[in-house]
């Protein structure tokens, strides 16, 4: 038995995938996820089979889409680039804001 789960993944600017051989421009996409039961336990437990996003085809016409195989840490990362390109550079960030990824250390510590 198998089921699949839809997303919708929004990204605000280009951004890069592996798998994929180009820039994918900022919009919307589609992110299907089938995943199939495992058998014999006393409880349901599924298992991730397959992640592909939907993205826009590489022909003239306008309705072609792809579907590429992704993995989610991959798709998560690339969102996690997306949300940090939104964030104020340092010249405009507050002087007590670490920069993205940065953990601020505890007072007395360095």
């Amino acid at each position: 038995m198998t089921r699949t789960h839809r997303k919708t993944s929004s990204f605000a600017h280009p951004f890069l995938l592996k798998g994929v051989d180009r820039v994918l421009p900022p919009g919307d996409y589609e992110v299907v996820t089938e995943e199939e039961l495992i058998e014999g336990l006393s409880f349901p437990v599924y298992r991730r089979v397959s992640t592909v996003i939907l993205v826009p085809g590489q022909t003239r016409y306008a309705s072609s889409v792809e579907m590429v195989p992704v993995d989610p840490l991959d798709l998560e990362a690339a969102r996690v680039r997306d949300t940090d390109s939104q964030l104020p550079s340092s010249e405009t960030r507050p002087a007590d804001m670490p920069p993205s990824g940065h953990t601020p250390l505890e007072p007395g510590r360095s």
